[in-house]
């Protein structure tokens, strides 16, 4: 199908779904959307039954999306860049070292756990997947996966809690890198899968490269784009649109040839371009890094991505759901018990510690932890494992989907009650 074609499919089910969201679920965004579109899934697994052509060419259809390459190389960089220039800069840049540990160490701590967890249970004989030839490391490739939280997800539901300034940065500033430092482990554990390259300096320089060049074509970039949208002063807010679009897809390409974190760089350089920064005092008041047309776009763009992806997220159950086996439901559960329980403690660990020097609110690492809603990096990261991994690519995509929809529907659903 060609892309025009794909492009009105997503564009009129965000738009149809979106106006019964709005009138009769009436529902977070996120999660009304991601129901629609499980129930549009769900019938259309229904009419398989019946029709198994009709399955089969709706099948087609979804593959044609290629959602780890239109989710990570298209979306994602749009989606961080929009939320980088939201949240609020001055709080996060004095609260830079609570973000960047609760960041590093909540995913670091995760990824290891969960992946740990996971290959003892399939060795376990009761669930007969032992049989499925799962090593260590693709474990632990499902673990980094699953330990960075959506930032998309996360910031859309954090703006409707009502939380202090400081907590809601917190929240949001965390759920921003630990996308970055997600990707990054996950890569460099792909790195040893791919070439069995499991030495400590190997894997020390591929993670400092991503890490380290990400961030500095991120500054690089974001200081140059900053000078550049001072120099026009705001008076033509159509080329400042223009500057900002093209300099998002300039850091992912530089990225992708130079195997820099591009997550990493999207963010940064959208905290030097963010709405919160005073680039010149006027008589009127204090002037943004861009015009407020230019944030009204990014907030548009944001969106309008936001709700394709969900829709997304709700369609791609179906390939996975037709490789279904039922022993993969107990797992699912002890897997999302896990996941939850290990991001719980991941976060609690550095706030207790940090708790001695700085104040919190009461119940953060709680809110925090309910607050990690995964979603459709997760599921485009799975879709990236290599075939080599054989049957167990099937399991773990299972298991990531799962993940996501409890997070997304359960903690989703319940967290405004929590934070109350």
């Amino acid at each position: 199908m060609h892309v025009l074609e794909l492009t009105t499919i997503l564009l009129l089910l965000a738009s149809v779904f979106s106006i019964i969201n709005l009138r009769l679920l009436k529902l977070p965004q996120t999660i009304g959307l991601m129901i629609l579109a499980i129930v549009l899934s769900f019938s259309v697994l229904t009419i398989g039954v019946i029709s198994p052509p009709f399955l089969e060419t709706v099948s087609n259809l979804i593959e044609s999306f290629d959602f780890q390459v239109l989710l990570i190389d298209v979306m994602l960089p749009f989606l961080l860049f929009a939320g980088a220039i939201s949240v609020d800069v001055h709080e996060l840049l004095k609260d830079k070292v609570t973000i960047l540990l609760l960041a590093s160490f909540g995913v670091l701590f995760s990824t290891f756990v969960v992946g740990s967890g996971i290959y003892w249970l399939v060795e376990q004989p009761f669930l007969g997947l032992n049989s499925i030839g799962l090593s260590y490391v693709d474990c632990l490739l499902f673990g980094a996966l699953i330990a960075p939280t959506d930032p998309i997800a996360v910031l859309a539901m954090v703006k409707k809690m009502n939380l202090s300034r400081i907590t809601e940065t917190r929240i949001a500033g965390e759920s921003l890198f630990n996308d970055g430092i997600g990707v990054v482990i996950f890569l460099t554990l792909l790195n040893v899968k791919l070439t069995g390259n499991a030495s400590v300096e190997g894997v020390g320089l591929l993670f400092a490269q991503e890490v380290i060049g990400g961030v500095a074509l991120g500054a690089l970039i974001g200081f140059l784009g900053l000078k550049l949208v001072k120099y026009i002063e705001n008076e033509h807010v159509e080329l400042e649109v223009l500057i900002t679009l093209s300099l998002v897809l300039l850091v992912s390409v530089i990225s992708h040839q130079f195997h820099f974190s591009g997550v990493l760089g999207v963010v940064v350089m959208g905290l030097f371009l963010n709405r919160n920064i005073d680039t010149d005092k006027k008589e009127e008041g204090l002037q943004k890094a861009m015009g407020e047309y230019v944030y009204k776009f990014w907030h548009l763009l944001d969106e309008t991505l936001n709700a394709i992806l969900f829709i997304l997220i709700g369609l791609e159950i179906i390939p996975i759901f037709q490789n279904f086996d039922t022993t993969y439901l107990l797992i699912s559960i002890l897997t999302i018990l896990l996941v939850v329980c290990s991001r719980g403690v991941g976060v609690w660990i550095p706030i207790k510690f940090l708790s001695f020097f700085k104040t919190f609110e009461k119940r953060t690492a709680l809110i925090i932890t309910w607050g990690g809603l995964r979603g459709g990096l997760s599921i485009a990261l799975a879709l990236n494992l290599p075939n080599q991994i054989g049957q167990g690519k099937d399991l773990i995509l299972f298991l990531t989907y799962m993940v996501v929809l409890f997070t997304i529907l359960v903690q989703g659903l319940t967290l405004k009650k929590i934070v109350k």
